[in-house]
């Protein structure tokens, strides 16, 4: 089912692809008074100490955040079941010595995954990623959970893992919607000038108001309308110049009769580091 945490991530990935739009293994597309402009791209309200110190440094953050207190319930469908269409396959992922390499082309409807001695992270693929992007956000959700990820390109690896592996998938299956939500995200831009947050600004306003509906990892997808935004200097006391974007999501929670992308099955990893799936799952 769709989670605000999988809205979310999805914020964060749209944010990320329009700060790196060829992947964060390169130099971002924003050019401050010093050059390329480094970016943390996260969930969550930044620590005051680390965003002191990255500002400092030059290193801006960009944060997403969820307004609990703006849910509103927007139930409003029948409780039926309705076939999600697979998409055709477009991009493909390969596993080699403990490497995932992605390749190919990208569209909605999509999920990628790596697997990681048995934790899952999924991805919903959006119509405006590429194999470096897909890469880059899911070495950013790894290293979120603590993993150290080896990142360049269109491949990524996890050194410390013992079991590894990593699979795309096309939408297929059933989903009925149980209820339905609509909550308010906070997209903040934290700079230490006001060139960087300008420059930034235009390139994550047109990214976030160009998709209405955004890829949810469940199969389902999440309605985005723009709510807000301000201008918050601080440049005077805190070198820290900020700007807000307020977009509102409505989005389902969601039964699955089958599962609408399975990403990984019951297997075992064989003697030579292969994946080998079986029947359950």
């Amino acid at each position: 089912m769709a989670d605000q945490a999988d809205v979310e991530n999805a914020l964060v990935a749209i944010v990320a692809n329009a700060l790196y739009p060829a992947g964060s293994a390169v130099a971002s597309s924003v050019n401050g008074p010093s050059g390329p402009v480094v970016w943390r791209v996260y969930r969550g309200w930044p620590t005051s100490a680390v965003l002191d110190a990255d500002l400092a440094r030059g290193i801006a953050h960009a944060t997403v955040v969820p307004d609990a207190t703006t849910i509103r319930n927007t139930t409003r469908f029948p409780r039926v079941w309705q076939v999600v269409a697979p998409v055709a396959a477009s991009l493909s992922v390969s596993v080699g010595e403990g490497t995932a390499i992605f390749s190919g082309s990208c569209a909605a409807g999509q999920l990628a995954g790596i697997a990681v001695d048995g934790a899952i992270f999924p991805y919903a693929v959006q119509p405006a990623d590429s194999p470096p992007t897909v890469a880059s956000n899911l070495a950013a959700l790894l290293r979120a959970a603590g993993w150290i990820v080896n990142y360049r390109g269109s491949s990524l690896s996890v050194p410390a893992a013992k079991l590894f592996t990593a699979r795309v998938v096309s939408g297929a299956g059933a989903l009925k919607e149980i209820k339905r939500q609509e909550q308010q995200f906070q997209i903040s831009l934290w700079c230490a000038d006001p060139l960087t947050r300008d420059v930034a600004a235009g390139f994550v306003d047109c990214a976030l108001a160009e998709p209405q509906f955004v890829a949810l990892a469940d199969g389902s997808v999440a309605h985005l309308v723009f709510a807000g935004g301000a201008t918050r200097d601080q440049g005077a006391n805190q070198s820290l110049y900020r700007r807000d974007f307020i977009y509102a999501a409505e989005y389902p929670t969601t039964l699955a009769e089958i599962e609408p992308a399975m990403l990984f099955g019951v297997g075992d990893i064989s003697a030579n580091g292969t994946f080998v799936a079986g029947l359950a799952g």
